[in-house]
């Protein structure tokens, strides 16, 4: 969430960053208006009470006297009931501000790049050479089919379309994938967490999903909670309403979870295999810093969800989101992209992003300095350290062999039990 004197100081740069977002519903002139008003009855609430507190005064010096003071406790309850209506009024006021600023996104980083969308994203690195294959490269789905260790049409049965059942060898490669990002996270100083995996709307609110993106969430109406979409959520929520010192910072934090998305709005893309489904794992990245870090812990960051795929020795390719593809928390976003030869493209399996304040001030997150002892927001990131069925899909892709077997890629072995090659079962 944007301050909102900050948005009244700048509304000209609020507009021309939002603008370039493609964010062009958002009535920020109304805001102004409202700002006005909030002002104004602010003002005669104050007045009313000193006018309240002197007639309060002068009351007791009349009784005192043994003097009539009907009249002006008739004007005392006027005022009260005068200043309980300008009370509400002003509630109102605030919800209606509240109601802009928490859809207003955040604004764009000076670096990101200005477009419309993804084909204005800009190319930041690449790292590995694509496998040149003596054969042509099946789609994951067909090897997983072949090597029966993913089955599609039972996980619809299931549930519904989108989800998918791992079985055998498969489910051991997806175990294996997740213990191997948290370990390496882990080396790399993430202090790895287990969240509960279903939070309410305050922390879905805290890092920007609500109300924003309310069609994409699952929710179990009963009790009024979410399925959380990424572990971002409720990792990130862990110092909500909380002061933290200087000290404690910078915190860096990874957990495992499963996710869950109702990807409203994708009908019809990557509706095969495990590219886009309802429910997925991640290993997640968060970091709550210094504001003056953020920058550099946001490089440091995209090398951690970089050094997975170095260790798999998968290639990929990074990209800096422009302003029209950014994500609505985000300030700033790297997305890594990994190679599918079966594909014959790129897909994103992590973004990268600082989000500066905008996510701690929605949550209430602060830090207190030593030197002045004053409080401040701390800058948040995260990263997806990485998406797992996405990571497992690219191994398929990537290790296949002319005869439908997978290698099995070699840092991964000691956690499948030895196992060099999965072939069908």
């Amino acid at each position: 969430m944007l301050d909102l004197r900050f948005v009244i100081s700048n509304i000209d740069l609020v507009k021309d960053k939002t603008a370039k977002r493609g964010y062009t519903e958002i009535d920020l002139d109304n805001l102004l208006i409202l700002d006005k008003k909030r002002r104004e009855t602010i003002q005669k609430v104050e007045e009313l009470k000193k006018e309240r507190n002197e007639k309060s005064k002068e009351i007791g010096k009349l009784k005192r006297e043994k003097k009539d003071s009907s009249h002006l406790e008739q004007r005392v309850k006027a005022i009260k009931e005068e200043i309980e209506i300008l009370d509400n009024k002003l509630k109102e006021i605030e919800e209606q501000i509240n109601y802009i600023l928490l859809r207003i996104p955040n604004l764009i980083d000076d670096s990101v790049p200005i477009g419309e969308d993804e084909s204005a994203n800009v190319l930041y690195k690449e790292w590995g050479a694509k496998r040149d294959f003596s054969f042509n490269p099946k789609p994951h789905w067909d090897i997983a089919e072949k090597l029966d260790i993913v089955d599609f049409e039972r996980g619809v049965k299931l549930a519904k379309s989108r989800f998918s059942l791992y079985k055998g060898t498969g489910a051991k490669l997806e175990r294996a994938l997740i213990n191997f990002m948290l370990d390496v996270q882990s080396e790399n100083g993430y202090q790895e967490i287990i969240p509960p995996f279903l939070v309410n709307e305050k922390t879905m609110t805290g890092t920007g999903q609500l109300p924003k993106f309310e069609e994409e969430l699952f929710k179990c109406e009963r009790d009024n909670l979410y399925l959380i979409p990424t572990a971002e959520v409720p990792v990130t929520n862990i110092y909500a309403d909380e002061i933290l010192s200087e000290d404690d910072l910078p915190l860096y934090m990874t957990a495992y979870t499963p996710c869950f998305r109702r990807e409203a709005g994708s009908h019809g893309k990557d509706v095969r295999g495990l590219i886009r489904q309802h429910q997925f794992n991640k290993v997640e990245l968060v970091k709550i810093v210094k504001p003056e870090d953020s920058d550099e812990e946001l490089e440091k960051l995209l090398l951690d969800a970089e050094k997975i795929l170095q260790l798999l020795e998968i290639p990929y390719r990074v990209m800096t989101l422009c302003s029209g593809d950014l994500g609505f928390s985000a300030a700033k976003t790297y997305d890594i992209e990994v190679w599918l030869p079966g594909l014959g493209t790129y897909k994103e399996i992590s973004s990268c992003s600082n989000f500066k304040d905008f996510q701690s001030r929605r949550a209430n997150i602060k830090f207190r300095r030593k030197d002045t002892k004053k409080t401040e927001y701390p800058h948040t990131l995260n990263g997806s350290g990485l998406a797992v069925g996405r990571t497992f899909l690219a191994i398929l892709e990537n290790y296949q062999q002319e005869d439908g077997s997978v290698v099995v890629p070699e840092v991964l072995r000691k956690y499948m039990g030895g196992i060099e090659v999965i072939k069908p079962e």
